[in-house]
Formats: C-alpha cells, sequence, structure tokens
C-alpha cells in the first residue's frame, strides 16, 4: 500500500546485498510505500564472511526487488573508498532528479577482541561505519532542495551503547561514533527541516548467527525469536515519511524486550 507522504520521494538505501538483509527489507517497504530508491551493495565484503554473499548476485538482488526501472535503481560502492558515499547519492539525483532521504543502512562487522585488535581493521570499520556516514550526509546536505519537505536522514548502529560487545571492538567504536554522531547532525541539519536519527534494530535474523548463537539470543527475547527485517523496515518507513517530521536527534531501540542479563 503507497504512503502518501513518500509517494513521489527518492530515497538512497546503502547495505543492499543480500535478499535476507535489512537493506533489501527497507529497500522494498519504501518501494511499496511509492518512493523511488537508489540501493547501493557491496557484496565483495559478503563473500569473506561466514555468510557469503547472496548466491543470486546483485543483479538478483535486485531483480527481487522488482528490478532496475522508472522507480529503481541500484550502485556498486566500496565505502573503504573516500569517494565513494558522494558518488552514491549523486547516482540518485542523476537518476530521480533528486534526494528526499537517506537511509545509511550498510555495515562492517569485525570479530576482533582488544588482544586481535589491528590498527588496519580500526581504520576500515571506522572508513566503512563511521566515516561513511558523515560523508554520506554531507552531500545529501549538499544536493537536498529545501523546497521540497520532508528531508530525512536514518542511521544504524548497533547495542554497544547497551551492553558490552568486547569481542568485536573495531565494529562496536564505530558504531558508537555513529550513535554520537546523530545529535550533532540533527542539530546541524533541523533549521532547514530535515531530521537525522538513528536506529539500533536489535537482534535482527539476517542469516549471519550460527545455530547456537541463534538459541543462546533467542531465549533473552520474549517472543522467542529472533526481530524480523520486515519489522525493522517498518520502523524506518515511518521515520522516512511525514508523520515523523517532530522527531529528531534520537536513538531508537527496537530490540522487542531484549534481555542481554538472560544470555
Amino acid at each position: 500500500m503507497e504512503n502518501a507522504s513518500l509517494k513521489g520521494r527518492v530515497a538512497v538505501v546503502t547495505g543492499v546485498s543480500r535478499r535476507a538483509g535489512i537493506g533489501f527489507a527497507v529497500a522494498a517497504e519504501l518501494l511499496r510505500a511509492g518512493a523511488c530508491v537508489l540501493v547501493q551493495s557491496w557484496s565483495a565484503f559478503d563473500a569473506g564472511q561466514p555468510w557469503g554473499a547472496d548466491p543470486v548476485g546483485d543483479a538478483g538482488v535486485v531483480r527481487a526487488l522488482g528490478g532496475e526501472g522508472p522507480r529503481l535503481r541500484h550502485i556498486a560502492a566500496d565505502f573503504s573508498d573516500k569517494g565513494a558515499p558522494a558518488r552514491v547519492v549523486d547516482a540518485a539525483v542523476e537518476a530521480f532528479g533528486t534526494v528526499d532521504v537517506l537511509v545509511a543502512n550498510h555495515a562492517r562487522s569485525s570479530l576482533q577482541s582488544l588482544d586481535e585488535v589491528t590498527a588496519d581493521e580500526l581504520d576500515l570499520a571506522w572508513a566503512v561505519n563511521a566515516r561513511a556516514s558523515v560523508l554520506l550526509a554531507q552531500r545529501f546536505s549538499a544536493v537536498h532542495d529545501d523546497n521540497r519537505s520532508g528531508g530525512r536522514i536514518i542511521l544504524f548502529t548497533s547495542g554497544q551503547h547497551l551492553a558490552p560487545m568486547s569481542q568485536e571492538l573495531p565494529y562496536a567504536i564505530s558504531k558508537g561514533a555513529v550513535h554520537q554522531m546523530t545529535l550533532s547532525l540533527s542539530d546541524a541539519l533541523i533549521d532547514r527541516g530535515i531530521t537525522v536519527n538513528t536506529v539500533n534494530p536489535g537482534p535482527v535474523d539476517t542469516g549471519w548467527a550460527d545455530p547456537d548463537l541463534t538459541a543462546r539470543v533467542g531465549r533473552a527475547l520474549p517472543a522467542g525469536r529472533w526481530g524480523h527485517p520486515d519489522e525493522v523496515a517498518r520502523l524506518v518507513r515511518w521515520l522516512a515519511g511525514d508523520e515523523s517530521s517532530w522527531i529528531t536527534g534520537q536513538i531508537i531501540n527496537s530490540e522487542g524486550g531484549f534481555r542481554r542479563w538472560v544470555m
């Protein structure tokens, strides 16, 4: 069903590499709501992780969203490249003439403890998770048409502010930076009517966790299951629409009552 507040809006959604992922669900939800969407992917990262790249490849992921056409475009971009964020936003403007909504969902996962952590991985996690989020927001700010109401930036953090994540320090530290930048970015843009909020989606079943972790975390969730990507997508769709216009500078924890102390 189309949402009147999103019909005709243009959104950029990053991190759309796998059909099981949050980015895919967000892009699908915004398309259903009537928006035009440019999706960014970087499957080379997924290919090197235990969960692997989507077997259908980027082309298959885009086809599953309906295929490139008047309301959907795709760009592959590596956010470790400092020029990539601007290229992604500019691709949306080239395709659709403007951009109204930025959803920075991408992430670099890093499993390194204090004994294992390296400077190179710290730099990469910072570049992809934090630096790219700032540069995406900067380019969005530069090209946004303030005559079009409803400018929205939606970032993603994790639960590092609610419990330690000592086995994945580069990820936790860089996501902590996203958390902390939210209020300052929101202040920089609110006079132009652009809101900035960040979502912590909690444990979401995107196919990355092994059976043991899935079971342990599941016991700590009152529903007895992990979150679903479409549940995150519905929250993002609301934040992207007119109904959320009075909300900015917030970290929204959407965790289904996650009881970390039970694990």
